[in-house]
């Protein structure tokens, strides 16, 4: 790679996303689209969201799905899985991916978007952000 071209690969913006996958007692995973009208409408994703500046990413996953699904989660019950660490064209994206099995109160859409609970299986028949489908197969394999 030339340095230049290295250069323009290194200044892109990086965004810390927190994600989980909730899993229920049957082990099927929570998915949710995005709805219509943000980046990547339409695609199925893991609950979570952007980590705010002085904020851990368990923090932040606390606060989005309680914002989101409307469930109350303890950051103890949040257990580190594995990472996603993927280039867009405008920025790249690192995003922690934790399992939680225990949270309080039933997942509900609070912003409109559409819920899914996919078994393990099923989940590469879900249309994904290209930086989530690296993180099927591991969760196939801690399945």
């Amino acid at each position: 790679m030339e340095r230049s071209s290295f250069r323009s690969h290194t200044t892109r913006r990086t965004i810390l996303v927190s994600a989980a996958a909730l899993i229920d007692p049957d082990n099927r995973i929570l998915l949710q689209k995005r709805p219509v009208g943000k980046p990547m409408a339409g695609l199925w994703e893991f609950p979570g969201g952007k980590v705010d500046p002085g904020e851990t990413p368990e923090q932040a996953l606390v606060r989005e799905l309680h914002e989101e699904l409307g469930i109350d989660i303890r950051a103890g019950c949040l257990a580190p899985l594995t990472f996603a660490s993927h280039h867009y064209d405008d920025f790249h994206l690192l995003m922690p991916l934790y399992i939680c099995r225990q949270w309080e109160g039933t997942p509900r859409s609070r912003e409109g978007q559409e819920l899914a609970w996919a078994s393990r299986q099923a989940l590469r028949s879900y249309p994904m952000p290209e930086a989530d489908l690296p993180l099927i197969p591991i969760l196939d394999m801690w399945l």
